[in-house]
């Protein structure tokens, strides 16, 4: 069977991206520790937005990180797909708001 491009050990080496750039590293490290404690919005809430958001970048990595992380915060199964259909939903019309400026270029080209 041939290997994936994707690696599930390797979710497991993200800290070592401090190797090359120390200092870029921890920073990225220290902001990213914050963003995701517990504020105006819940950890399970933020967990959710991550998985969502995981989604719409197509980050297998994080998609598994955060599937688990939901998890671990007490979310559902139903909320876990509800918030990716969310992301569907926004990426999809995004897509389609888009085909405005296909339709004033075609208004212009056709004056």
């Amino acid at each position: 069977m041939e290997k994936s491009y994707y690696q599930a050990e390797d979710l497991g080496k993200f800290g070592n991206i401090a190797e090359f750039q120390p200092e870029l590293a921890k920073k990225f490290f220290d902001y990213y520790g914050e963003v995701f404690k517990e504020g105006e919005l819940s950890e399970r809430e933020k967990a959710l937005i991550a998985l969502a958001v995981s989604h719409t970048v197509q980050c297998p990595y994080c998609i598994d990180a955060y599937t688990t992380g939901s998890l671990e915060k007490g979310a559902t199964e139903g909320q876990m797909m509800e918030a990716i259909h969310v992301a569907a939903a926004i990426r999809g019309g995004a897509s389609l708001v888009h085909g405005v400026q296909m339709m004033n270029k075609v208004k212009d080209i056709s004056r």
